[in-house]
């Protein structure tokens, strides 16, 4: 007689979330920048149809590292959730931080619910309204849907460390697109 095999929750979790680890480690990083003029989305691409930063409604930017097809699925989701809201209420009341929720609860289900989570880490931003002058919002997503709100810049993908490192050191607020890119 064979015992069924068991695993704890504690260890599926763990298993989960090295996973999602790693194949988020095997992708390019991204960054998403706060200047005088909004918010910079820096990404290493090669290629041109395949996109990590894609602008998800007016005012709202989407960055993302991990496994394509995943976060691909994600930003539609998030343009056509966007959409819809835009257009039954009104455009102002689609907001960053809004859309961050919505993937933060859509990947914290699929982390705790599905046999595999999703191997992405994401971004969202929001720039002020033309005319307002409030700073940008910055949203780091992780697989396991959790949410952070960044003041001033954000690191996702592969290498996070010695980036985020070399902009602690380097970064000047209200700083112009031209400073923001060096």
């Amino acid at each position: 007689m064979s015992f069924p095999y068991f695993i704890s929750p504690e260890q599926a979790m763990r298993e989960r979330s090295e996973l999602a680890r790693k194949g988020i480690a095997r992708a390019k990083s991204v960054v998403a920048l706060a200047y005088a003029g909004g918010v910079l989305f820096v990404a290493e691409d090669p290629s041109r149809s395949l996109q990590k930063i894609s602008e998800l409604y007016d005012r709202v930017g989407f960055a993302a590292a991990g496994k394509f097809n995943e976060f691909d699925n994600l930003r539609r989701g998030g343009i056509q959730f966007a959409d819809t809201r835009g257009y039954a209420y009104d455009r102002r009341d689609v907001t960053g931080r809004q859309l961050a929720n919505v993937y933060a609860q859509t990947l914290g289900t699929i982390f705790t619910e599905q046999a595999k989570p999703y191997e992405v880490e994401l971004c969202v931003a929001e720039v002020a309204h033309y005319g307002e002058t409030k700073r940008p919002e910055l949203y780091r997503i992780t697989y396991d849907g959790s949410i952070a709100d960044e003041l001033h810049f954000v690191v996702i993908g592969g290498t996070t460390e010695p980036i985020a490192n070399a902009l602690k050191e380097s970064y000047a607020e209200n700083a112009s697109l031209t400073d923001a890119l060096r």
